[in-house]
């Protein structure tokens, strides 16, 4: 696939990207260096197919265990969409002590598709993009979070929805009051924007750059862990027993990460709700 580790990894890296090109023509960019010379004006089409792929696989699952549940003994898959749906509902109402019926399902949605999404991480490197060469396409990541345009855009939404719940609970002079009239008195309104400006937009920030970081960061020591295994029989061997300890390792960060991206959200959201003395 490449000859040597550099090109190896670059391309491991590299995104299905379509966009408009330096000559003014729209196409797949064939390098990492025409892809990011695209710049906004692209869309990572791989990020994109796997992203609506899981949560299509996400919905399909969920509605299929709704249709044939039974008030009777469950069955294994029932159990599982049962405790997975407990496990939320209970996280969702030891934070969010508020009425508003959007959360616990949006917490679930977010969970489950970032854990899919996540979980990707663990089909070995070379699998999928091999098979896509086999097609005649030349990049394929399938790690929707290792995307900084799709955790992003998740976290933007979020910060959406954190605006739009506290201008909709305090009115907009509640919320501009928050914004500007702590922790310091009234008179030193600009020096209070000017610290709490920043840390309601390092919430989405934060957000989505952790939950890249992390799976990026995941991803990348497969790639390392992968090239080890052309080098040789011994080399091979020890790469195939730290792919093993790093992929049962990785199973608590896929879960860990999706669950304090979940726990976030409602914890911002529940601070959107917050009223008067409760902020």
């Amino acid at each position: 696939m490449a000859d040597n580790a550099a090109e190896y990894i670059k391309h491991h890296l590299t995104n299905l990207t379509y966009g408009e090109k330096p000559d003014g023509t729209w196409g797949i960019a064939h390098s990492a260096e025409e892809a990011a010379a695209m710049g906004f004006n692209s869309v990572n089409l791989d990020s994109m197919f796997w992203s609506v792929l899981l949560g299509l696989v996400f919905t399909l699952l969920f509605y299929s265990a709704a249709r044939k549940a039974t008030a009777g003994i469950p069955g294994s898959f029932q159990n599982a969409i049962e405790m997975i749906v407990e496990f939320i509902d209970d996280t969702v109402k030891g934070v969010f002590t508020y009425n508003n019926p959007l959360i616990a399902p949006m917490a679930l949605t977010v969970f489950v598709w970032v854990f899919f999404m996540n979980l990707m991480d663990l089909i070995p490197v070379d699998w999928i993009p091999e098979l896509a060469m086999l097609m005649g396409i030349g990049h394929m990541k399938v790690v929707p979070s290792t995307d900084p345009n799709i955790t992003m855009s998740m976290a933007v939404s979020i910060f959406i929805l954190m605006v739009y719940y506290s201008i909709k609970c305090k009115g907009l002079g509640g919320f501009f009051g928050e914004l500007a009239f702590h922790p310091f008195p009234k008179f030193l309104a600009p020096l209070n924007l000017i610290l709490e400006l920043p840390t309601l937009i390092a919430k989405p920030l934060s957000l989505g750059l952790r939950l890249f970081g992390n799976l990026y960061a995941g991803e990348m020591i497969f790639i390392l862990i992968a090239l080890m295994y052309p080098a040789g029989l011994a080399l091979g061997l020890f790469g195939g027993v730290l792919q093993w300890g790093w992929a049962v390792f990785h199973v608590l960060i896929i879960f860990l990460q999706a669950f304090i991206f979940t726990v976030l959200t409602v914890v911002y959201l529940a601070q959107a709700h917050e009223v008067g003395d409760e902020h």
